[in-house]
């Protein structure tokens, strides 16, 4: 259950300038096909008879700023989330799972902001183009990608699940991570997987500078 009470939204890109988006004030659970609202990338309603989700400002910003992508989910994993919490060094940007690593890549901590403004939006313009999955700071999980929403709900499943590896390894000693040749040769894995490479096209020229930055 990535959701409680009416938290989490997500968006798929229709069209050039048209969104599908989930409402404010529903339940994710209850959400059917007449709840949906269809917005241009001005936040204005096209079609629908609910209101969209407040965090409209941010999904505007991530289309906006990230042509690439399709769909959007916000979230709130329980064990990824609490990173969004954590004291200390945040695991989520070192490389410890090779799916992790080529599927999601980093997810590095967006400072918080207060929910559903355009403060909260603007947060992300450092790292909206160079990686694909943010932690909120105190608040949850958004992932990006240039797939569809059953894609993007798989990342967050891989996300979620190797979260609960590292509290676990945490709680009982230490961590150990892939080396930077490990992710150097995951890029072959990415080839041959055909997946793209992290963040804005053009953006990222491997994984090694994503991962071991300060060794550039």
């Amino acid at each position: 259950m990535y959701v409680t009470s009416q938290g989490g939204n997500l968006s798929y890109k229709l069209e050039e300038n048209l969104l599908i988006i989930t409402p404010t004030c529903v339940t994710k659970c209850d959400v059917t096909e007449k709840d949906l609202v269809f917005i241009d990338l001005e936040g204005h309603i096209v079609e629908g008879t609910r209101k969209p989700t407040g965090e409209v400002p941010m999904y505007i910003n991530f289309y906006r700023d990230r042509p690439d992508i399709k769909s959007v989910i916000h979230c709130h994993p329980p064990y990824t989330n609490t990173f969004t919490i954590l004291k200390g060094p945040n695991w989520l940007m070192r490389p410890i799972y090779p799916e992790t690593v080529a599927e999601v890549g980093p997810v590095p901590l967006v400072p918080y902001g207060e929910p559903l403004t355009q403060k909260l939006a603007d947060n992300f313009a450092p790292f909206v183009k160079k990686y694909n999955a943010f932690l909120m700071e105190n608040h949850g999980l958004t992932i990006l990608s240039s797939a569809d929403i059953v894609r993007t709900l798989q990342l967050v499943d891989i996300l979620e699940v190797s979260s609960i590896s590292i509290l676990q390894a945490l709680a009982v000693g230490g961590l150990k991570e892939l080396s930077r040749e490990d992710v150097q040769n995951l890029e072959n894995t990415m080839k041959t997987r055909n997946l793209p490479m992290i963040g804005m096209p053009g953006v990222n020229v491997s994984m090694v500078d994503l991962y071991f930055p300060q060794e550039q």
